[in-house]
């Protein structure tokens, strides 16, 4: 591995209040070992996202024994945890159980700054009555993160019941016309419930992000 290969972003929490996360798919298990190394020669955690069982199994004994591995959504928490304070502020709705695994990155991702969140699963709207009967536990939640392949209604479902931030994740989840996400992905860009945010296909992880913005932004104004 040449010098300079790995430039860890730790001043990253001090600019924009999130901290460096580490994309694992397309990394060496040497690659990783060697983040992992570096982050904890200062004494800092880590967290990795798309790590899969193959490239952890690829890490030395005591940096796989280190880490808080989720085979779900292929998350892991490297060094210590923060512990989680404050009201859950964040609903993670999906639409099925095949939706899972991008709500979990979600979850994990806020878990890792110090959020709890609500997970609300299985709910999409071919079943209506399961969200109808659900929907004054997501409003208590001042943002809603909502998880949907196939024709992604439930963003937009959500998007005229619920009056905080609407994060949409499209999913890879569907047969040939959904694409692999990208029929989803269209449908909550053309979404006629107004102000949804959308990120990208199976990006639990940016939909996490968006959310702690808000917060942050929330936070800010109410301590000014």
């Amino acid at each position: 591995m040449t010098k300079g290969e790995i430039d860890l972003d730790f001043e990253r929490a001090e600019r924009i209040g999130l901290e460096e996360a580490i994309y694992c798919a397309g990394k060496s298990s040497a690659q990783i070992a060697a983040t992992l190394e570096q982050a904890g020669a200062r004494g800092a955690s880590l967290l990795l996202t798309r790590l899969d069982p193959d490239r952890l199994a690829g890490l030395p004994a005591e940096l796989v024994s280190a880490i808080d591995y989720c085979t779900v959504s292929r998350t892991g928490f490297f060094g210590p945890l923060r512990p989680a304070d404050g009201p859950v502020r964040v609903a993670i709705v999906a639409a099925g159980t095949s939706d899972t695994p991008v709500a979990r990155e979600a979850e994990r991702v806020l878990r890792y700054q110090g959020r709890a969140a609500s997970m609300i699963l299985d709910v999409g709207v071919a079943g209506l009555h399961r969200l109808t009967r659900r929907l004054d536990e997501i409003r208590a939640h001042p943002v809603v993160i909502v998880c949907a392949g196939m024709d992604a209604a439930l963003a937009s479902v959500l998007g005229g019941l619920v009056s905080g931030p609407v994060i949409a994740v499209p999913t890879s989840v569907g047969y040939g016309a959904a694409e692999g996400g990208r029929t989803a992905l269209n449908a909550m860009l053309a979404s006629c419930a107004p102000g949804i945010t959308v990120v990208n296909i199976d990006n639990g992880y940016g939909a996490a992000c968006a959310a702690l913005r808000l917060l942050h932004a929330a936070e800010t104004i109410a301590r000014a």
